[in-house]
């Protein structure tokens, strides 16, 4: 059985779940499409070493999981001033020559909105490093995801009951969690 797929077909199945996963992690739909572009380049290139040992979305996400890193260092590195230049000249290449900056300030939007959905991520992810590790992989492929019962059934290898009753529990783990960190489900 041949495992050679093309990358309209990867995208066709694939590109959604891929963009998603790159979305949750990046907050761009810019930088997403990016990655999912680079991991399709990439898996392409790479084509002739997959071996069929995994499904190929579980390839195409260990691949755009390397993508992704590349992204977040590459704008940490782009945040740095350059260091042949002094303080002062890297503040003045910031402004144009008429006064304005050089290049616009995206909008900040509302910062307590930002402070309080960064602090509910943050809460969310500690909650979610402590659910069993199968129980994480249902919820993450469900409810970030998007992946539907049988895709996370073929995916894991468990039966529809299995994945209900460990998406059960981790909706119940996931609640209480929120609930005793100051996140009730009144305003939250």
């Amino acid at each position: 059985m041949t495992h050679r797929l093309d990358a309209h077909t990867w995208l066709a199945e694939h590109g959604d779940y891929l963009f998603r996963v790159a979305r949750r992690q990046l907050h761009s739909d810019e930088l997403a499409e990016d990655a999912v572009q680079d991991t399709l380049l990439a898996a392409l290139s790479a084509q002739q070493r997959y071996a069929g040992d995994a499904s190929p979305r579980t390839w195409l996400v260990g691949i755009l999981k390397h993508k992704i890193v590349d992204i977040i260092r590459r704008r940490v590195r782009e945040v740095e001033l350059p260091r042949d230049e002094t303080g002062e000249e890297a503040v003045d290449a910031l402004f144009r020559q008429d006064g304005h900056w050089a290049e616009p300030l995206r909008d900040w939007g509302n910062p307590q909105t930002e402070a309080e959905l960064g602090q509910l991520r943050r809460v969310l992810e500690a909650c979610a490093d402590r659910l069993k590790p199968v129980m994480a992989q249902v919820f993450s492929l469900r409810e970030a995801g998007g992946m539907d019962t049988e895709e996370i059934c073929k995916e894991l290898g468990i039966t529809p009951t299995n994945c209900w009753v460990l998406l059960h529990r981790a909706r119940l783990f996931m609640r209480q969690c929120l609930e005793s960190n100051g996140y009730s489900g009144a305003g939250a």
